[in-house]
């Protein structure tokens, strides 16, 4: 064998021992996994349609809103931006668990309680909480260290089990 396919060798088995080594302390650590649903970005605009007509530049389409309510939302492929005129102090990141990109329910998923759940067991203090008791619709907010605010948005009751 040459002395290349020796350090091959020596590395595909160091590397599997690596790699059964970490996967059995992840099987320990056992975390709750947290889906946190469908992705956007909630901007915080000064002028709805001065900002509207700049995303429609960039190629984004109306998929919903009341832009006589101030906010709309813009789709571009699978990325997703609300506009909301006087709503949101900052721009925020928009989660929004059982619905599809198009706004569709979903039959499974993980409901916005169970996931305040998760936060709350993890450290993490919502600064709006969603009421654990509620079934229907609900919101919470956590905020990152940097100040800016995380938005977890379920428009649909909570999935049956």
């Amino acid at each position: 064998m040459t002395k290349v396919a020796s350090a091959l060798v020596f590395a595909a088995i160091v590397g599997a021992v690596v790699a059964a080594g970490s996967s059995s302390r992840a099987e320990d650590r056992k975390e709750e996994a947290m889906e946190l649903g469908n992705f956007s970005v909630s901007l915080a605009v000064k002028d709805l349609p001065a900002s509207r007509a700049f995303y429609e530049k960039l190629g984004f389409k109306s998929a919903m809103g009341d832009a006589a309510k101030n906010w709309i939302i813009l789709q571009n492929g699978t990325c997703t931006i609300g506009l909301f005129q006087g709503m949101f102090e900052r721009n925020t990141l928009t989660f929004n668990p059982g619905w599809t990109s198009s706004a569709k329910p979903l039959e499974k998923f993980q409901d916005v309680r169970d996931i305040q759940r998760l936060l709350k067991e993890r450290g993490l203090k919502p600064t709006v909480e969603a009421d654990p008791a509620s079934k229907g619709p609900a919101f919470l907010i956590v905020t990152d260290p940097d100040g800016n605010p995380v938005l977890i948005d379920q428009h649909v009751p909570r999935p049956g089990k």
